[in-house]
């Protein structure tokens, strides 16, 4: 068997989809369970005249002027949102992994490297997707700043269309260029993620405690979302569509003066604070999430690979 098919093998290999499988499992089941702190966190980034509070205030005023269930609107979207965005993610990660590795030991450089090549591919595969339930989990929000419009949804089917209809095709890829720079999130995460693994788990073979895992797996989080989080407001901002930035230039130039103009515009508003309204529940949100997928995931994969009774390559970690 020659090189190449070898390498064909590790893209499409059996563990590769076990890791892919485990991810969107893990990330679904986390997701849904602080899925009303996201809510908080997209509120204070897309209405900017919604004053920024302590997570629990914002959602007591959204649960108080919009009703008990507010908090999980747009739940099933985000949630097959985010099932395919990381399955995606986890197979192209493991599978570029296996692919470049080849059983050598990984490094932390390997691992950003690989990150940010799973992230771009996640990026220009899924955006689609997460300009929908964007779109849909604000519907019917009721917001501050009178300038925002309301839209009018039925389900994911209907989003795509309407929006295909109104706005054209490339709009369902609005916020693509800060979301293909927002790759370093992700890849950052595994970094600090997979080196953390390597240093507790060295010269040991072993499975990581629950503990462990929820432990570097909320570090990750929180060192990739402080340092990524202006980029991911600017991004939510052109996901939602409603930024009255002209578009009059070419879609890459439009792409870098809307990124530009956001953040200045931020900037003049509130300051450099500005640019981290809403950091408090993202994070919150955010490393609660990730380090309960990875504690999920890694059960999961761990399981699976065990009643299956194929070994687990740990030379990857």
């Amino acid at each position: 068997m020659g090189s190449k098919d070898l390498k064909l093998l590790d893209v499409f290999s059996y563990e590769s989809l076990v890791h892919a499988v485990a991810g969107a499992m893990g990330s679904v089941t986390a997701m849904t369970v602080f899925f009303p702190l996201d809510t908080a966190r997209l509120r204070l980034q897309v209405d900017d005249k919604r004053k920024a509070k302590s997570t629990p205030a914002i959602l007591s005023e959204i649960i108080k002027e919009e009703g008990l269930l507010a908090p999980y609107r747009g739940w099933f979207p985000v949630i097959c949102s985010l099932c395919c965005s990381n399955f995606v993610y986890f197979y192209c990660f493991h599978s570029l992994k296996a692919t470049w590795l080849q059983g050598q030991r990984s490094t932390p450089g390997r691992d950003l490297i690989i990150g940010i090549a799973a992230g771009v591919v996640n990026v220009l595969v899924t955006t689609p997707l997460w300009v929908v339930n964007t779109r849909l989990k604000l519907q019917g929000a009721k917001f501050r700043n009178e300038d925002i419009q309301p839209t009018h949804y039925n389900g994911i089917i209907d989003a795509f269309v309407q929006i295909m209809q109104h706005e054209g095709v490339g709009a369902l890829w609005n916020g693509t260029f800060p979301s293909l720079l927002l790759v370093l999130n992700p890849a950052v995460q595994f970094m600090i993620y997979e080196g953390l693994k390597r240093q507790l788990m060295k010269g040991v073979h072993r499975e990581l405690s629950s503990a462990e895992v929820f432990l570097i797996g909320a570090i990750a989080k929180a060192v990739a979302t402080t340092i990524t989080y202006p980029l991911q407001t600017v991004q939510s901002v052109l996901r939602f569509g409603q930024h009255g930035q002209p578009t009059d230039q070419s879609k890459l130039l439009n792409s870098l003066r809307s990124v530009m103009y956001l953040l200045i515009n931020r900037v003049r508003k509130w300051g450099v604070l500005g640019l981290f309204k809403g950091l408090e529940a993202k994070l919150l949100q955010t490393v609660l999430t990730a380090a309960l997928m990875f504690i999920l995931y890694e059960k999961i994969a761990n399981t699976t690979f065990r009643l299956m009774g194929v070994k687990r390559t740990m030379t990857a970690h």
